[in-house]
């Protein structure tokens, strides 16, 4: 019997897609060791090394045009190498449609930091479409940079016409928004909006946050700052392009909160870009509240994390069931994968009930 695959395309052949990538073929080689940095070691049969990359868009003239083994490796790429020996794909990343997929202030930095922007031909609307029909492709992620508004939903309608399950790994809210209900009505699975890492900053600060509200101590006031030296990071020194990432981390904390503690007394986002640090993200959390009796306490915590490893952890799981449910033939926003590992997905939840919806998805015992 033939191996089951996912066959995946990728809209933006950045540091997580390198990571991702890697992860492919260093799983392949490592096996499926429990301690070895997988949520969901097997998803419907899908196992890591199943997922096959049949195509890719980048708007980078040291990526466009090369094989995607190369071009995960290629600058501003800047993501730790975890496994350099990446096979030849056979798949040429293609040049994707730019909109506003490159922020004007990008072009003040250094070629090494930032992109080139390809001179080739854009693929449009229909291009995009007859390339993931042509490779048979079953799921896209879209890693667009945030504020990416327009390249977001441009490939999401790609996805709607070519019949193809859609991952949005960005906060371009899509699939909690109102395309969750054209995906539904379009009988296509998707997941979404805006990752949340395995072990990242959201994460650790949903699971600090349930602690205080369960063990009753009010959550008074909290913050979360991070700044790293990726292109994600320079891409957001554009405070214009960061509305929806905001309002993305900042719900993914508030969701768990049963009270109002004003938006004056939270704040939570990307602070500053540090080229030195490249793919490492560095993050401040403090939350400050009342124990019994209304006395003070607060909790303050530092995070260190390679952000794109820890990205595509959970890419790597939303990918998976994402293709489960194209095979079972289920429709429309995937409530369970977002909630694991999604930062606004269209229902929130504690991130243990999550894990087990998942859990139950996998199994067949929830629908969605």
């Amino acid at each position: 019997m033939a191996e089951k695959k996912v066959r995946l395309a990728i809209a933006g052949v950045g540091n997580c897609a390198s990571s991702l990538i890697q992860g492919i073929f260093y799983y392949r080689e490592k096996g499926l060791d429990p301690t070895q940095g997988i949520m969901f070691p097997e998803i419907g049969g899908y196992r890591p090394w199943d997922v096959q990359v049949v195509a890719a868009w980048d708007i980078d003239a040291r990526k466009v045009g090369k094989d995607v083994s190369e071009a995960i490796f290629a600058p501003p790429n800047c993501t730790t190498i975890f496994y350099p020996e990446v096979p030849k794909l056979g798949v040429k990343v293609r040049k994707g449609k730019v909109l506003d997929g490159f922020a004007p202030h990008m072009g003040h930095y250094p070629e090494e930091k930032t992109f080139v922007l390809s001179e080739e031909k854009e693929d449009n609307l229909d291009d995009v479409v007859a390339v993931l029909k042509g490779t048979g492709a079953e799921v896209l992620i879209n890693y667009v940079p945030v504020g990416s508004e327009e390249a977001a939903r441009f490939y999401a309608e790609a996805c709607l016409k070519a019949g193809v399950a859609f991952v949005n790994a960005m906060p371009t809210f899509i699939v909690s928004g109102d395309w969750g209900k054209r995906f539904e009505e379009a009988g296509i699975p998707a997941v979404g909006d805006d990752i949340k890492s395995q072990v990242g900053a959201t994460i650790v600060h949903r699971v600090l946050t349930k602690l205080m509200v369960d063990r009753g101590v009010p959550v008074k006031r909290s913050y979360q700052v991070n700044f790293g030296g990726n292109t994600d990071f320079l891409n957001m020194l554009a405070r214009e392009r960061l509305k929806t990432k905001k309002i993305s981390k900042t719900e993914a904390v508030t969701s768990l909160l049963p009270y109002d503690i004003g938006e004056d007394n939270i704040h939570i986002g990307p602070s500053d870009w540090i080229p030195w640090l490249k793919d490492n993200k560095i993050a401040y959390i403090r939350l400050e509240g009342e124990l019994f009796g209304g006395v003070p306490m607060y909790i303050e915590l530092k995070l260190s994390v390679e952000d794109s490893p820890n990205s595509a952890g959970s890419a790597m799981d939303a990918i998976r069931c994402a293709k489960l449910a194209k095979d079972r033939g289920i429709a429309g926003p995937l409530i369970s994968i977002s909630a694991y590992t999604m930062k606004h997905p269209p229902e929130q939840y504690p991130d243990d009930v999550a894990r087990q919806m998942v859990l139950e998805f996998i199994e067949g015992k929830r629908e969605r």
